[in-house]
């Protein structure tokens, strides 16, 4: 099967060397504010090019020319408002990823609940054969980005797409569908599995936002409810969030007899050491107490899904089943500026209680299994939940290191979704 890889496209404004009329009195004053956080508080300080600030009119072109290129592939500079949207959740558009399955099918990846798609039937699995008339698989065989969004169209409420599909029972199914704005449900699927071990509880989760922990305790409520001894948490799309929803699941799975252990630590610049910090694990409304857990990764599992892993490996039988995580132990504070901008540099990295970080390169897996785009999330013929339920049910472990071999390219349609770590509403500084 094949592999599963986010496409990321970064656009970097680009920017001159001569110097340019600053006589925006707000941007100047944001430029700024942002050159003296990144002086201070960005976590590769010392390792910044030396620049004439005079040379960037606004922050975002000063960040990209301070950022340490070597490692740092994050540090951004936002709006504020679409900052705030994103983080709560906000999307606008199909609310659909897409990929290609083993033949070169193109496929329906995930989809949102709140979408106009989801509500006319359409699931994960399902063949993309057209949009507007023109077939998806080639586009997507050439990894043809711009290709894609000019089909999609922009991300604009009210835009309107015909899609052919084919549905799982083989039948050919027209939909117009409507793009529109809604907010992301950060949980796809909760559901339990009879297994002969016992009671299992599958969540699949897709962003750490805002609205996540609503989300969370209706799963886990469920899982109480049915008497889950065992959990299967899916994060194999999960690109990151908030840190303190990855201290939440990290914590309803441990249970609340643990609020006095050290969840994860937080460790800034040589400047700002004073900020570091031990975090607890904290009381949860329907604990799990668990001894053991299994997590189903790809290379899109980044950020708050490797806190959640990490923060429990000192004390669980942790077990990652799929291809290693994306790979970054590290994350950022957030300041405001005037409700115009949202500046989020890197500014620390993170352990485990056992100092486990710095893993750069992702985190290995026990279990090397494929995102089997063509069944649904929590569908036991699936290849990555197949192989969860095996070792549950008294399967071995063989620890793999290799790369992201059965990732295959997904398409984000709309707005980008976070892959970032945050503590967006945090003490540790003064902003």
């Amino acid at each position: 099967m094949k592999r599963v890889l986010i496409l990321i496209l970064i656009i970097i404004v680009p920017f001159s060397g001569c110097k340019k009329d600053n006589t925006n009195t707000e941007e100047t004053g944001a430029r700024n504010l942002l050159y003296e956080i990144m002086q201070n508080y960005y976590f590769w300080y010392n390792e910044m090019p030396a620049v004439d600030i005079e040379d960037y009119s606004n922050p975002a072109d000063l960040l990209e020319a301070l950022r340490y290129t070597d490692r740092d592939k994050w540090s951004f500079v936002m709006d504020y408002d679409e900052f705030q949207s994103e983080m709560s959740g906000g999307f606008v558009g199909h609310g659909i990823r897409v990929g290609l399955d083993d033949n070169n099918i193109a496929r329906i990846v995930t989809i949102y609940s709140g979408s106009d798609m989801y509500k006319k039937g359409v699931r994960r699995g399902w063949i993309i054969k057209t949009i507007n008339g023109t077939p998806l698989a080639p586009i997507l065989i050439a990894k043809d980005a711009t290709a894609y969004n000019n089909l999609m169209g922009e991300s604009t409420a009210g835009i309107i797409n015909t899609f052919v599909f084919e549905n799982p029972e083989g039948t050919e199914v027209t939909i117009s569908s409507t793009k529109s704005s809604f907010t992301i449900n950060t949980v796809l699927d909760y559901d339990t599995l009879k297994l002969s071990t016992g009671v299992t509880g599958y969540l699949c989760f897709d962003s750490f936002l805002s609205n996540s922990p609503d989300s969370l305790n209706l799963a886990f409520k469920y899982f109480s409810e049915c008497g889950a001894t065992n959990l299967i948490v899916d994060l194999r799309y999960n690109t990151g969030g908030l840190m303190d929803v990855a201290q939440l699941l990290s914590s309803y799975v441990i249970g609340n007899n643990q609020t006095t252990t050290p969840c994860y630590k937080l460790i800034y610049n040589n400047l700002c050491s004073k900020y570091n910090q031990t975090f607890y694990f904290v009381n949860t409304s329907y604990p799990m107490n668990l001894s053991k857990v299994v997590f189903i990764t790809s290379g899109s599992s980044a950020s708050a899904s490797e806190v959640t892993i990490t923060s429990l490996m000192p004390y669980l039988d942790v077990t990652l089943v799929g291809s290693k995580t994306y790979g970054k132990p590290c994350g950022m504070n957030v300041w405001y500026y005037k409700k115009a901008y949202a500046f989020v540099p890197i500014t620390f990295e993170y352990t485990n209680a056992n100092d486990y970080g710095g893993f750069f390169d992702g985190i290995p897996v026990d279990i090397a299994a494929a995102d089997d785009i063509t069944h649904d999330f929590g569908d036991r013929n699936e290849a990555s939940i197949a192989a969860a339920i095996n070792f549950l049910e008294g399967g071995t472990k063989t620890k793999s290191s290799t790369g992201n071999i059965y990732n295959t390219d997904v398409f984000i349609e709309g707005k980008k979704l976070p892959s970032n770590l945050l503590i967006e509403d945090s003490n540790q500084i003064n902003r």
